[in-house]
């Protein structure tokens, strides 16, 4: 057994007060010399030792959320492969931006990251939060994107600013991002050798109608069973949600085709693959998607997915997928219920889509138990509808431009 320790050897402990100190032992061993009596908490550094003053408080303190601290020593030739352009396209963002470039900055796995924000002329204060944030911090950059369009954006954006950088990442500011989202799929790229890594969306809602058409989205009934938005293990795909190309095979096939406005993401993809790209699926991040909020934002997004949709079949003479063919046939069945006065049977396509798509929306419901999801069957109609619509009305244009002479190309006329 120890022997017990007399008053004159017990070390100070952290409850020691002044009145205490007044009965330490005279002899202060490796302790500064205490000719003085100590009366007050001031004079403590008389009692700490003398070695402190050596030591590099750097070297042994560390700073609550600070990445640098914490990183470890990297190569040069490390630091120079996981380095990034990260684009964010913008147009009048001025509720999200700041918060989407804070996302993207608090990646600790990121090495100096250049974030160019690619503005298409927005009418709000979405420059003038951007200008600010980059007067600050020089990883953060505005671009003029004359064009508008996000594809522009890209493209320009890879051009100006590509660099030696091999990786180019994507984020739209209408979505939520996880903890080191872009170290991440550069991590998934270099793993699986990818040329492109794209992501799986979470849909989600606010207001009724949003959370109406956010149930839908994450069902079969809105998607078609579309691998981004139901698959939960990654895996090797032809398409997904935009997130990371290889900056070299991004350029080599020559970026967006930029007289896109939409489904840009599906036609570059084609063209990837037909140059021996590979795309892979992660299932290490998710996004959170925030839909539109009103019936009429929901039909003239999905009407124009439609018009790209088709022409990304026409350009490229694609045949399309079941998932596709099946809402491709709601905008006829529609059409063909007004015969229905002079024969009724012509109303059994578009009552049979009613009664399927009213029904699983009833099943959502039932299935999650929010009232909001009982109207996803109403938001999956005008999706279906606007869809095949835009469609087929993008294929009466085309038969239209190349039945008349003289006229200009259609990727001209609508990239003006």
């Amino acid at each position: 057994m120890l022997p017990k320790a007399t008053p004159e050897q017990r070390p100070l402990s952290d409850d020691t007060g002044p009145e205490d100190l007044d009965r330490a032992p005279a002899e202060a061993r490796s302790f500064a010399p205490t000719e003085r009596r100590i009366r007050g908490l001031e004079s403590l550094d008389a009692y700490l030792p003398s070695a402190w003053d050596r030591i590099d408080e750097h070297e042994v303190i560390r700073l609550a959320g600070s990445a640098e601290a914490a990183r470890p020593e990297i190569s040069a030739d490390e630091a120079a492969a996981r380095r990034a352009l990260i684009v964010i396209p913008c147009l009048n963002e001025e509720a999200v931006i700041r918060q989407v470039i804070q996302q993207v900055l608090s990646d600790e796995g990121l090495v100096d990251p250049l974030v160019l924000v690619a503005d298409g002329g927005s009418t709000d204060r979405s420059r003038q939060i951007v200008a600010e944030i980059a007067a600050v911090d020089p990883r953060v950059r505005l671009l003029a994107n004359p064009a508008r369009l996000q594809s522009a954006g890209m493209n320009l954006a890879a051009r100006v600013m590509g660099g030696d950088r091999p990786w180019l990442v994507r984020v739209d500011a209408h979505a939520d991002y996880p903890k080191n989202y872009a170290s991440t799929l550069i991590a998934e790229a270099r793993r699986t050798g990818a040329d492109s890594v794209v992501v799986s969306m979470d849909t989600r809602g606010e207001g009724f109608f949003q959370r109406a058409v956010a149930v839908a989205q994450n069902s079969v009934l809105g998607t078609g069973g579309s691998a981004h938005r139901l698959a939960s293990e990654g895996q090797w795909v032809d398409h997904g949600h935009h997130a990371l190309f290889s900056l070299d095979a991004y350029q080599a096939v020559g970026g967006y085709d930029e007289s896109f406005s939409h489904n840009e993401d599906a036609e570059l993809d084609l063209r990837l693959a037909g140059h021996g790209g590979r795309i892979w699926l992660t299932d290490k991040v998710r996004i959170g998607y925030y839909p539109r909020s009103t019936p009429g934002a929901l039909w003239k997004q999905y009407f124009s997915y439609g018009k790209g949709r088709a022409r990304t079949v026409l350009k490229h003479y694609t045949p399309l997928k079941i998932r596709q063919t099946l809402p491709l046939a709601v905008a006829p069945a529609v059409a063909s219920a007004a015969l229905a006065p002079f024969f009724w049977a012509f109303a059994i396509p578009a009552v049979m889509w009613m009664l399927a798509a009213l029904s699983f929306g009833v099943l959502l419901g039932v299935r999650k138990r929010e009232a909001a999801a009982f109207l996803s069957g109403p938001a999956a109609m005008i999706m279906h509808l606007a869809w095949s619509a835009g469609f087929w009305a993008q294929l009466a244009t085309w038969r239209s431009d190349r039945s008349s002479p003289g006229r200009p190309e259609l990727a001209q006329v609508e990239a003006a």
